[in-house]
């Protein structure tokens, strides 16, 4: 039997927490900071169950377009356009690859040196979760994928990483960290075990599998997000909880964050991987 959704529902979105997201608004965009757990795409629960649905209300606007979505145990950098024409100009954009995205994850082991992953992806057929993908043979279903990983910083059995994606699959980020041996930390379907994903379709979040885990979602942050050749790169904040985890399991000391992220040069790098 094959399990298709994550079925276990999200919470609702308030109107307080929306408001203090936004990152950025003008005419033709609205940029949010998505907190994890917080669908992109609307549901049946009504208009504030969804990032699309609750942004569309708090602006009073009749439509909104979603420019690239993220998984929704995912947190950073979404952009929405308020109108038809801008929702053009940056889904173009996207599709050109001339929008460029950074991410910060954790990962369980210690990643000495960069890593690049490149092949094909397509669906799993030897798991119970429709949505579920692997790394396979090129074919005629099958998609390439590149991600690049890059460590900033190691301790305590786990890794802080920058990550860059050359492409967009579904779950590919998260894919290709179990694929090298360092899935994320958080990860209940492409970590140790998919029964983690199932029961928690099922039965919601276990205080229980906290230990193994680490934390109660994926530890997966879209930091940046630009349009490079318009000068338009947005910037999200790194959420309380992923900062928990560095500070507490990793010993990791906030203040030298910008310090690292600075030293890392993201742009460049993601820049040497894409163009």
């Amino acid at each position: 039997m094959k399990f298709s959704t994550q079925s276990n529902e999200a919470p609702l979105i308030s109107e307080e927490l929306l408001r203090m997201s936004i990152i950025f608004e003008n005419e033709d965009i609205v940029v949010v900071n998505k907190p994890g757990w917080f669908v992109c795409h609307p549901s049946k629960r009504g208009p504030w169950s969804s990032l699309v649905g609750a942004t569309r209300e708090l602006l009073g606007l009749d439509t909104i377009f979603l420019v690239g979505r993220l998984d929704r145990e995912t947190s950073g950098v979404v952009l929405m356009a308020k109108n038809q024409p801008a929702g053009r100009i940056w889904q173009k954009a996207l599709e050109e690859k001339k929008v460029k995205r950074t991410y910060l994850a954790i990962v369980e082991g210690e990643l000495s040196e960069e890593v690049q992953v490149a092949g094909f992806v397509g669906n799993d057929p030897d798991s119970r979760v429709f949505v579920k993908q692997r790394v396979t043979a090129k074919s005629r279903t099958s998609k390439k994928a590149e991600t690049r990983f890059c460590p900033l910083y190691c301790n305590g059995g786990y890794t802080f990483v920058s990550v860059v994606t050359k492409t967009g699959r579904k779950h590919q980020i998260r894919l290709h960290a179990q694929s090298i041996g360092f899935p994320l930390v958080g990860e209940k379907l492409y970590g140790h075990d998919e029964s983690y994903y199932l029961n928690f379709c099922e039965s919601g979040w276990n205080p229980l599998w906290m230990d193994k885990l680490g934390m109660d979602r994926q530890a997966l942050h879209a930091r940046r997000f630009g349009y490079l050749d318009e000068g338009e790169i947005f910037e999200a904040e790194i959420p309380s909880d992923l900062m928990s985890f560095l500070e507490n399991r990793m010993n990791f000391q906030p203040d030298e964050m910008e310090k690292i992220l600075k030293e890392a040069n993201l742009w460049e790098n993601q820049q040497l991987v894409l163009e």
